[in-house]
């Protein structure tokens, strides 16, 4: 059975990043979030799926050339292979020279049922990419053929992206804020802790809007604080 249920994914986006990275801060896990990778478009979905991983090494001429004849096939392996609900989360050095996928590859991740695609380079055809729908996250745009920087060499395989270590089967998180990974074998622990931070995070942001200090409120609660809370979930969240 997946990791993931549906009710988790909902979670998971519900609550989005800023708090994740906070619950998982709690835990000691400081090194989950990306470096230096964004939306493709703030206003795309909000992403959660499981990791599928492809990693580039750097291009060379006799491999990766126009005279070539050992071109690698691994790029549109990994679009077909990619499971449905997975993220491709591809390692491309932090190399934004040259693309790590168009919108060709990306609409047909997003056909096979794929969650989303991010990489620590560069994306080609961004207007194509955003108009399959499917959560992209990138360094920076980046129109030259992969080629010219990167070789794909292998699939599903722990990786680096973004100064973060990947592995197969980790849970990402992506919303317009950043991109994070899960260990899959805490993500419900930590899902509930998120969800029960954002219910108290909507109390106060509701409790400051009406004036109170943030004194005994955040970022620590007091018991005066903490009654209001229970009080307010009582009311149905009014």
């Amino acid at each position: 059975m997946s990791v993931l249920s549906s009710d988790l994914r909902e979670a998971l986006a519900k609550v989005g990043t800023s708090t994740l990275t906070g619950v998982l801060n709690k835990r000691g896990l400081r090194s989950m979030t990306l470096y230096d990778v964004w939306p493709i478009r703030p206003e795309q979905p909000r992403m959660v799926g499981l990791a599928f991983t492809m990693r580039f090494i750097p291009s060379r001429e006799d491999k990766d050339g126009p005279a070539s004849t050992s071109r690698s096939m691994v790029q549109p392996q990994a679009m077909e292979e990619c499971p449905p609900g997975h993220v491709l989360m591809i390692d491309s050095r932090g190399d934004s020279r040259a693309a790590s996928a168009g919108d060709l590859y990306v609409g047909r991740l997003k056909a096979r049922g794929a969650a989303g695609i991010v990489t620590d380079g560069g994306f080609r055809d961004t207007d194509g990419v955003h108009k399959t729908g499917l959560p992209a996250y990138h360094r920076r745009p980046s129109s030259p053929p992969s080629p010219i920087a990167h070789r794909p060499v292998d699939l599903n395989l722990p990786i680096a992206c973004g100064g973060v270590a990947v592995y197969p089967g980790d849970v990402v998180v992506g919303d317009r804020d950043a991109v994070l990974v899960i260990p899959p074998d805490i993500v419900e622990a930590v899902a509930q802790e998120a969800l029960d931070t954002y219910a108290y995070e909507e109390f106060a942001e509701a409790e400051v809007a009406r004036g109170r200090s943030l004194k005994g409120l955040f970022p620590v609660a007091g018991e005066e604080a903490k009654r209001d809370f229970e009080a307010w979930k009582a009311r149905g969240r009014k």
